[in-house]
């Protein structure tokens, strides 16, 4: 366990290069505002949308539950505490207006940079641009 990046591992620094090659920006690690040593894995500040890329094992994903066969008590309560801090997290950003995007390691790439890049453009209040009509423009 103690080998496993806690933070900047492969999975978040995907994710993230991929969102910077489209443009956009973030703080990473960013802490959340109103609660002590409690930090989102990137966030869009100015927006107000936290990300929190969570690890199957550490949060106690459904699909893939965490197995272990030595001191099995102290690491189920480790993940119970872990979700309880990720629901107070989620429940604290919303009562601020912010926006919490939660993903988990085992989830398409690709679907996830989507789903963030889209949540950042309604944010910005942007509509997608159509291409124009014709190739000219005329004067009035």
């Amino acid at each position: 366990m103690q080998r496993t990046a806690r933070r900047d591992n492969p999975f978040e620094r995907t994710i993230r290069s991929q969102l910077y090659a489209r443009g956009l920006r973030y703080r990473i690690h960013y802490p959340i505002p109103g609660m002590k040593r409690t930090t989102c894995d990137f966030a869009f500040p100015g927006l107000k949308i936290a990300v929190f890329l969570d690890g199957c094992f550490w949060h106690g994903c459904e699909v893939h539950p965490p197995s272990v066969k030595k001191n099995t008590d102290f690491w189920m309560a480790k993940v119970e505490r872990n979700r309880a801090r990720d629901e107070r997290a989620t429940a604290h950003l919303t009562d601020l207006g912010w926006t919490a995007l939660r993903f988990w390691e085992h989830e398409n790439v690709a679907t996830i940079v989507e789903k963030i890049a889209a949540t950042v453009k309604a944010r910005r209040g942007r509509v997608p641009s159509s291409p124009p009509l014709s190739g000219t423009l005329k004067d009035k």
